[in-house]
């Protein structure tokens, strides 16, 4: 496996490099352009900045999350053409300068949804979580307002506010949109640029949606095995495939990650892994936890093996941390948290390792 950690930039982190370059075996920076709109080309030269900040540190940057789907395309008007010709234009950009994965969503309106972004835990630290009737008594516009209120000042990926602007506007023009028209649009969408993946070597990996059921009455698609089976189908090429995140599938208490991880894998569809933990405290309800198992419902032990079993050589990176020691971040990615998940992931696979010897 190559271990990654996510850095959003140098003037959009509280995360620096130099951190990143001490965590023991994590060599590789995932990174995107924040600063591009969505449906935008990624120039060459952003690129190559991008590039060279993070070589000059001693670091790698193979994997790009992420590029943003613009929202035409999964309306699936008559626009979608134009952004996907930006779309295919961006990865023979990435291509140009060593990127090996491109991860997205398909995700309408919102990517990630949580009811808090600094839930207290009995520990002292702070979390993301999701309490399904908060979510559902709040308003979406409201829903908006409180994430951007509470996320310490940081942008956040999925939550531009130049895009949830046009909430209302967004909201009506999804209201006869349901899961086989969502699908239809997708695999439109994946005919287009998996041969343009092809001829450069770029791999696209789906981010399942997050949490992994409809929210307002919104379709959502990338949610359990079925449906991910179902993706990898529509055009069956080893460029169209996952990134498979253990805490986004691992909220719906029927997907089984190592099943999961262990289908997919021997597929060779897994070209991503967020590998992460959350703590059920109702059917719909759960906060985000440290890695470790016994901190939350799932057993990382079991799905880390399962990467193992499967001779897994792609990225891998811990996903969302807690806030912990008083740091000041991101909600869900300060250093420490994330960076304690680094060395249980290694921990577990260096032991893994060695009893498979």
């Amino acid at each position: 496996m190559k271990m990654t950690f996510r850095w959003y930039g140098e003037n959009n982190d509280t995360v620096t490099l130099k951190q990143i370059r001490q965590i023991p075996g994590s060599p590789g920076v995932v990174g995107a352009l924040f600063d591009v709109p969505v449906g935008e080309v990624w120039e060459k030269d952003d690129i190559a900045k991008l590039k060279k900040t993070v070589e000059d540190a001693g670091l790698t940057l193979e994997v790009i999350e992420s590029v943003n789907v613009h929202e035409d395309i999964k309306l699936g008007v008559s626009s979608r053409d134009k952004y996907i010709e930006n779309y295919k234009t961006t990865i023979r950009n990435l291509a140009e300068f060593g990127i090996k994965v491109i991860c997205y969503n398909f995700m309408p309106i919102f990517d990630w949804l949580r009811s808090d972004l600094a839930y207290p835990l009995a520990d002292g630290s702070n979390a993301l979580c999701y309490i399904d009737e908060k979510v559902k008594a709040v308003d979406p516009i409201d829903l908006v307002k409180n994430i951007g209120d509470n996320s310490n000042g940081f942008s956040l990926p999925g939550w531009e506010p130049e895009r949830l602007a046009e909430l209302t506007s967004l909201f009506e023009q999804y209201r006869e949109m349901d899961e086989e028209k969502l699908f239809a649009n997708l695999k439109y969408f994946l005919e287009q640029i998996i041969p343009v993946c092809e001829e450069c070597d770029v791999k696209m990996a789906i981010h399942p949606d997050d949490p992994p059921w409809s929210i307002y009455g919104l379709p959502r698609i990338v949610t359990c095995k079925e449906n991910l089976d179902r993706l990898v189908h529509l055009v069956d090429s080893p460029y169209n495939g996952l990134t498979l995140c253990s805490g986004s599938l691992g909220a719906n208490k029927n997907n089984n990650i190592p099943e999961m991880v262990r289908y997919f894998g021997k597929m060779g569809r897994i070209h991503f892994a967020h590998v992460r933990n959350i703590k059920f405290f109702g059917d719909r309800d759960f906060h985000e936890s440290a890695h470790l198992s016994s901190d939350g419902s799932l057993d990382l032990y079991e799905i880390m093996k399962a990467y193992h079993d499967i001779g897994f050589d792609g990225y891998i990176r811990p996903d969302h941390g807690r806030i912990i020691w008083d740091e000041v971040a991101r909600p869900g990615y300060g250093l420490y948290d994330r960076a304690l998940g680094i060395a249980y992931l290694q921990g577990l696979w260096e032991a893994i390792d060695k009893e498979n010897r």
